[in-house]
């Protein structure tokens, strides 16, 4: 008989038991259709009360770093950090549209990453590219003046013999 009051005052607190503190969902009066769009932002699951707003807010600071590098010059961005913004920003933005729930804005952010990452990366590839092309460059001219050097060596040679 004593255990009767006690299953009957955790049968009374057993709601409160299968959600997590923090996750509870509060009853409101109004109904859903009611409820204002700033109400519906501010419960949404991917509302400023969870981490699936906040870290997109975070992130965006990486997209606004990689578009103040756009005035850096080419040879002093890294090809290797850039790639790896490229390739966090395409692999996200992907599992951002399988994920629950559906998180746009985090899409969008990684999205502006991998376009910021991609644009960067094609300037230092465009920049490595032109150093090749002048160090060519810089090679046939000096092979062509080395032909002008012989050139002029045996006309030397030919005015000292004369």
């Amino acid at each position: 008989m004593s255990h009767r009051p006690a299953s009957r005052l955790f049968n009374a607190f057993k709601p409160m038991f299968r959600q997590p503190l923090l996750r509870r969902r509060v009853q409101t009066a109004a109904a859903p259709e009611e409820a204002s769009g700033f109400a519906k932002f501010w419960n949404s699951p991917v509302g400023p009360k969870t981490v699936h707003f906040w870290a997109p807010i975070m992130k965006w600071g990486l997209v606004l770093t990689g578009v103040s590098d756009f005035t850096r010059p080419a040879d002093q961005l890294s090809l290797t950090q850039n790639l790896a913004l490229t390739s966090t920003g395409a692999i996200w933005t992907r599992w951002c549209f399988i994920i629950r729930p559906k998180n746009m804005f985090l899409a969008a952010v990684n999205f502006f990453l991998f376009i910021v990452g991609s644009t960067q990366v094609a300037r230092i590839l465009m920049y490595q590219q032109s150093l090749k092309n002048a160090g060519e460059e810089i090679k046939a001219e000096g092979k062509e003046l080395e032909g002008d050097l012989k050139a002029a060596e045996k006309k030397a040679e030919q005015v000292v013999k004369s």
